[in-house]
């Protein structure tokens, strides 16, 4: 933080204390406007400092704040530590359709609900076809392209892992960030991935600990945790978050994001999903959660997660525009957008870029964000300058040397 801002925070926090604490303190309801304004300010400051330990009392008292205190404190931490005006456009393309061993209750793509939900097993898809639609991506606006598939973990798919192996290669020498999620991995897979030119690893912890084995009872938390490790160990950025509406409790979303909270480091991404109820899931049956709710999630996350981007990812086609306004408002700063979201639908490339340009927002570019740069090789993020800069052999090779 420069010591222009870090002295104007340093004052609002010093007048908070004088007057006797932060913003979710008890306060007298004559309070003068001005001095709630300054109050909530400076605990935003004060959440948004680098260091700063949460207690999960601390995280469930942030997200039981008034609403509309408690998004005017995210976006003060928002406009702290990311550009205001910014989403980042993400696509996800499913490279690996259905038949997996796990029993996720809200996933489609489980072998288990596969007669249910009318799903057929697919192979992997081929390198071509993978890079065609990261091509169509990147022309449409997207600058991270994210490719999952549907395995419990690679153990015994050497032949599939070199063939994702080329995949990433090829979308990096595209310029684009990109991301996998391919289950568990091992140390040795994250560290192929790393230098393969993997920019982040998504592995959810999809909510809290306490609730996770009602949802889930082929893995254990703690195995998601030692992907998470593994990938953070590698030099890959971690896209860890979860998902909203699975039956769980306030207390379990307040319990996912302190367990972010709790990591050596804080994710460089925290997805936000809304459940979309499949036909089929043991969940079909569940209620789409409100929109008071998702931003109560939104927005803890974003102070308590200063740092990290907030993806507003699936079940987003299913809100108006104003309340996606709302999301963004509350400290959302990613998005994704394309065709499909694996086996949900999102909202088009089109549309989504009118939405953005009606509230003034813009696109992110790839490697902008300063916690993706820290994480990257300096001569793979010199090549990438290069290439944006023009240098058309240097990309043409780059795509020749993948193809070959």
């Amino acid at each position: 933080m420069s010591a222009a801002p870090r002295t104007l925070l340093t004052t609002l926090c010093g007048a908070v204390r004088s007057r006797g604490g932060l913003a979710h303190s008890p306060r007298p309801r004559t309070a003068p406007a001005n001095a709630l304004q300054i109050r909530s300010l400076a605990s935003a400051v004060e959440a948004a400092a680098p260091g700063k330990g949460w207690t999960r009392e601390e995280v469930q008292q942030v997200y039981d704040s008034p609403l509309m205190e408690l998004i005017f404190r995210a976006a003060s931490v928002h406009r702290l530590n990311h550009p205001p005006d910014q989403v980042q456009l993400c696509t996800l393309l499913n490279i690996k359709t259905g038949g997996c061993s796990e029993d996720c209750k809200y996933c489609a793509q489980s072998s288990r609900y596969a007669d249910q939900v009318g799903l057929k097993a697919e192979k992997l898809t081929d390198v071509e076809t993978v890079l065609a639609e990261a091509r169509k991506a990147k022309a449409n606006g997207s600058t991270r392209f994210c490719m999952g598939a549907a395995w419990r973990d690679m153990n015994g798919r050497k032949r599939g892992f070199e063939r994702i192996l080329k995949m990433v290669e090829g979308v990096r020498a595209m310029d684009m960030e990109v991301c996998t999620t391919l289950g568990m991995l091992s140390p040795e897979q994250a560290q192929q991935l790393k230098q393969a030119g993997l920019t982040a690893y998504n592995h959810n912890l999809d909510t809290s600990r306490e609730f996770y084995p009602s949802v889930i009872t082929t893995r254990k938390y703690d195995e998601r945790l030692e992907t998470i490790e593994a990938v953070r160990a590698a030099g890959l950025s971690v896209c860890s978050g979860g998902i909203v509406g699975l039956g769980e409790k306030d207390g379990d979303r307040v319990g996912l994001i302190y367990e972010m909270s709790q990591l050596p480091e804080p994710p460089e991404s925290f997805p936000v999903n809304a459940l979309v109820a499949i036909k089929g899931t043991p969940l079909e049956g569940n209620q789409q959660v409100t929109i008071q709710e998702l931003l109560r999630t939104i927005a803890t996350a974003r102070i308590v997660l200063p740092t990290s981007i907030i993806r507003f990812a699936a079940g987003r086609i299913e809100y108006s525009e104003t309340e996606q306004a709302m999301a963004f408002m509350a400290g959302a700063n990613a998005i994704f957008t394309g065709e499909r979201m694996l086996t949900t639908p999102t909202s088009g490339w089109d549309e989504d870029h009118a939405m953005l340009g009606r509230w003034g927002l813009k696109g992110m570019g790839s490697f902008e964000s300063t916690t993706v740069r820290m994480k990257e090789n300096q001569s793979a993020l010199e090549a990438t300058e290069a290439r944006k800069a023009g240098s058309g052999d240097q990309a043409s090779a780059a795509q020749a040397e993948v193809s070959a």
